[in-house]
Formats: C-alpha cells, structure tokens, sequence
C-alpha cells in the first residue's frame, strides 16, 4: 500500500478524519478564546453587551401575566401595544443582587418614565417584601413564575430591560443593570427619539 491518501482504503481515511475532529473542536474553541482575549486587552469587550435579535422589531407576543402585588395590575403584549407611549420593562427578581443594585436607578427614572416590571420566576412574598423595603418604580407588574414571558422576550438573565418606543417596537435592550452611565449615555438619547 503506497502512502498516497487517495489510494488508502476508506475505512482508513474515513477513521483518520473522525480521529481529527476533537483536534479541530479544540482549534476552534482555542481561536475563539484568542479573539476574546484580545478584544479585552483592546478595551473592545463589554460583558453587558448583548445583542438581543427583538431589537428594532415590535414586542413579542407572550400571554399575559397576572399581577405580582403590590401592582393590582399585570399586562401582556397587547397592553404594552395599546399603551402608544414610551414604555421600559423591566425583569428583576427579590434573589438577583444586580437588580437590586439596579434598584435606584430605576427609582430615580420612575417619576419621569414609565416602568412595568417582571418578577422572573419569584415568589409573591418576597416580590412584595424587596419593594416594600426598596420602593416600587413600576406602575405594574406581571409576574412570570415559569419563565416563559422571558422566552419569549430572549431573556436570559435578570435584570434585562428593554425601551419600547410609542409604536410598540423595543428601541434598545440592556443584560445588567442599569446605571447612571448607561441611562445618560445610552436610554436617555435613545427615549429622546423614542415618543
């Protein structure tokens, strides 16, 4: 048998190529890696950045969710589409220490902006006790037990907050929370085009 490749039974060739495929997964993960790291040594890498595919598109349908209290009200797409005002919503949970470093960011906001929050898979009373001691930004509340509100947003973790202009279309979605740099910098200009 010679050392040509194409004469080589296939069994053979075909072995060598399934022996290869972890070298080439390790490759690639290996290249991946190397692409992170130097975006983070070029000061190109935010861990927040995520880019949500609802972005620019109308508010997905997800049935309604029933009232967390305090709020008396929950809402569903249809709300939010029937609203023809700026909206933020907002997913939080009572056991996310980010959303409650979010917390008075969302306080400050409150007076001037509309805010409906998502309690992701919470309990009640621990909902009603972290806005009982925090305060309440929200003018309602859904609440998603299951998740499933947040599926169909694309959310994968709290707090997510997305800005839905008057016509219904999400403006802009932040992974993490919201902060002063983050309000001025980015909401804020975008909730200027967004009435």
């Amino acid at each position: 048998m010679s050392g040509d490749p194409l004469s080589m039974p296939r069994r053979t060739l075909s072995r060598r190529l399934v022996m290869s495929l972890p070298l080439l997964g390790t490759l690639a993960v290996g290249a991946g890696f190397y692409a992170l790291l130097e975006r983070m040594r070029e000061g190109r890498y935010d861990p927040h950045e995520v880019d949500n595919p609802l972005v620019g598109r109308p508010v997905p349908s997800f049935p309604p969710l029933p009232a967390q209290p305090p709020a008396v009200e929950g809402f569903g797409a249809g709300d939010i589409r029937a609203l023809h005002r700026p909206l933020l919503v907002n997913f939080f949970a009572s056991w996310c220490q980010p959303c409650r470093v979010e917390h008075p960011a969302l306080m400050a906001l409150a007076p001037d902006l509309l805010i409906w929050g998502v309690a992701y898979k919470d309990t009640a009373e621990a909902v009603r006790a972290l806005l009982a001691e925090s305060g309440n930004p929200y003018r309602r509340i859904g609440r998603d037990a299951d998740g499933r509100a947040a599926i169909e947003w694309g959310v994968y973790g709290v707090p997510e907050t997305f800005l839905i202009d008057a016509n219904g279309i999400i403006r802009g979605h932040w992974a993490g929370p919201l902060d002063p740099d983050v309000i001025e910098g980015e909401l804020k200009p975008l909730l200027a085009r967004a009435g």
